[in-house]
């Protein structure tokens, strides 16, 4: 048994914009577009690990390969259904990778989304 719950959401959105060093506001984009995780029964929004790393993929597709909230969506929903869980861990780490090879600053907020 792990230590760390990585589901169990506890931060908040402001929060994983300081991790992601993104806009809140970017983020709040995402979120109205639906594109953020949900958790139903929490009244506050807060987020899991688990939850930042679907945030920073979000975050990356948007801002470095510039695909717009319906493209967005789409991506998501394949990799919920039509993956398995294997195939969508490899894909999620090797955008991870990806990630870290880029500097924050290259990525851009989204002023309109």
């Amino acid at each position: 048994m792990s230590l760390i719950d990585k589901d169990k959401p506890v931060i908040p959105l402001s929060g994983v914009a300081d991790m992601l060093e993104a806009k809140s506001r970017t983020l709040r984009m995402y979120e109205d577009k639906g594109l953020l995780p949900k958790h139903e029964g929490i009244e506050k929004k807060l987020y899991s690990i688990n939850d930042i790393n679907k945030i920073a993929f979000v975050h990356y597709i948007a801002s470095v390969k510039k695909i717009n909230a319906n493209g967005i969506k789409y991506i998501l929903e394949l990799l919920e259904n039509h993956m398995s869980i294997d195939e969508k861990n490899k894909i999620m780490q090797n955008i991870e990778k990806q990630l870290d090879k880029i500097p924050p600053k290259e990525i851009e907020d989204l002023d309109i989304f």
